[in-house]
């Protein structure tokens, strides 16, 4: 058995910045980094609740989502760079594409 708290603060800690950095920050990639910081401590949490309970249902579904985030992070970056080429910036005020 694994003491499981000190996992669950740390992945609280982790996603609480990860939110901080998404509604303070307005740097498309440093709202990019604080999504893959969400995502992570989430998979911290399925792979300590994962250990804790000795089913490895976790800890196959953390590899889904590792492989959501690898498409999200390959997508999203494409994104972030062409819209740096149209507009010059990554200020996401500046951005606005889909105002007529």
């Amino acid at each position: 058995m694994t003491v499981i708290q000190p996992y669950l603060i740390l992945s609280a800690v982790l996603f609480i910045i990860g939110t901080a950095g998404v509604v303070a920050r307005r740097n498309a990639i440093i709202v990019f980094m604080s999504i893959e910081l969400m995502l992570n401590s989430v998979n911290l949490t399925l792979v300590a609740f994962s250990a804790q309970l000795g089913d490895v249902t976790g800890q196959m579904l953390v590899f889904f989502v590792m492989t959501v985030a690898a498409a999200e992070a390959a997508i999203g970056l494409a994104i972030i760079i062409a819209l740096f080429r149209r507009k010059q910036t990554l200020n996401l005020d500046e951005i606005n594409i889909l105002k007529w």
